[in-house]
């Protein structure tokens, strides 16, 4: 492992250094979703000429070994070839993305699957329930890894690798229309909020790739569940939480495995129920090992529950005199950006105080958390744009999307602070 870590990132040093030539600005094409039609047997057919076109040129340009840029239904992703060494490293090199980092692999129908995975390779029970149910769509799987077929920089020379089925339209299609699997992390600098529009792409990676499909916002916002259900204790753990929620997964096995004798596989999801800390230095999926998902400006994130032992929650207003005093600026000048339900107490009772200047993004309500997903990464990306000097982040709780919510949030956030409404 250590070997091939060197390696790759020899390799991304070198093809990182300048070349003398400035990059071309980046294309945008516009990508009209309800022109493309899958049929059962999962064919591919698109009505919009501009769309088919712009589907041709992006497969054109990964077929050169080139990234492209194209919206899932998650967040928008950074795509090359999987099955090609040379593509898949510079999806690492226009990131700035450690090596060590495996990637997700995408493909567009069960036959595609098929293709990637060891022979003598059999699904799961559970697994089938899972793809079933929630493919096409934002989970993900990992399984046994070809190392004849897979190069080991998609994997990071793991044994497993990660593969979904994305369900946004142009997502499946451009991996349909290229006919070859595609390597996607997020399509962002790495350890940036993750981008849900094609403009967040733009503003990041303007010049260093040559194709952004626009399909429009991202309807999850967040990234896939990762779940790996190859122990053979038969439970299925949840790497990272996403776009499906443990409930969801639940629900499913429950349903599925109920008019059978199989016991019902337990879920255990990542730091919450177990802790795996080789995982975690040797990660076999994205968002395990490094911070992620951070703007350029602090985040701080508000607590109301679970206080720490030897932790003295502050009041609303004892908290904004300390951070007034923090902050380099005169309080008039002050810019806080929040991102907080709308029927938040704690917001309230913040926005009282008229000598800080506040920039609210429309955050849902505490009991929409699908639309606090869906908002979270823009909300992230548009308050550091409008230059805002901090960002205050309110927990929301860790059920249904919430769980992932709180994932990136606690990845995002620079520190906690704990608050205490009188």
């Amino acid at each position: 492992m250590n070997v091939l870590k060197r390696y790759l990132n020899f390799l991304l040093k070198r093809s990182s250094q300048p070349q003398g030539t400035m990059a071309a600005a980046t294309q945008v094409f516009a990508c009209d979703s309800t022109s493309i039609v899958f049929s059962s047997d999962d064919q591919v057919a698109v009505n919009s000429p501009e769309t088919l076109t712009a589907l041709h040129t992006a497969a054109s340009c990964l077929k050169d070994l080139s990234p492209v840029a194209f919206p899932t239904e998650t967040v928008y992703g950074l795509g090359a070839i999987a099955l090609n060494a040379t593509a898949a490293l510079k999806i690492f090199s226009t990131k700035g993305r450690p090596a060590d980092n495996p990637l997700i692999v995408h493909v567009s129908s069960r036959r595609m699957l098929q293709t990637l995975l060891p022979q003598n390779y059999t699904l799961s029970p559970s697994y089938e329930l899972l793809i079933e149910h929630f493919w096409p769509g934002p989970l993900t799987l990992l399984f046994p890894c070809d190392h004849s077929l897979i190069p080991d920089i998609i994997t990071a020379g793991q044994p497993t690798v990660a593969i979904r089925m994305p369900s946004h339209p142009v997502a499946r299609a451009l991996i349909a229309v290229t006919d070859a699997p595609l390597a996607a992390p997020s399509a962002n600098s790495s350890g940036k909020p993750s981008p849900t529009r094609a403009e967040h792409v733009l503003n990041d990676l303007n010049g260093k790739i040559t194709i952004i499909l626009d399909g429009g916002p991202c309807e999850v916002g967040l990234e896939s569940t990762v779940v790996d259900g190859l122990h053979e204790d038969g439970k299925i753990r949840i790497l990272r939480p996403g776009g499906i929620t443990v409930e969801d997964i639940q629900r499913v096995l429950i349903n599925g495995f109920s008019d059978t004798d199989t016991p019902i596989p337990q879920i255990l999801v990542h730091r919450r129920d177990f802790r795996d800390d080789a995982l975690e230095q040797a990660p076999t999926t994205p968002g395990m090992k490094y911070r992620h998902y951070s703007p350029s400006v602090p985040v701080t994130l508000m607590r109301m529950s679970d206080v720490p032992l030897g932790i003295e929650p502050l009041s609303p207003s004892a908290f904004l005199e300390d951070l007034k005093r923090s902050m380099p600026h005169s309080p008039n000048a002050l810019r806080v950006g929040l991102l907080m339900p709308s029927d938040s107490i704690l917001m309230k009772s913040l926005i009282s105080d008229t000598t800080i200047q506040w920039r609210e993004f429309p955050f849902g309500l505490v009991s929409e958390p699908a639309i606090i997903a869906r908002r979270l990464f823009d909300g992230l990306l548009t308050l550091e744009r409008e230059g805002v000097d901090l960002i205050l982040v309110e927990e929301v709780p860790e059920e249904n999307e919430g769980l992932a919510i709180m994932n990136r949030v606690k990845k995002a956030a620079g520190s906690s602070q704990w608050i205490v409404i009188p």
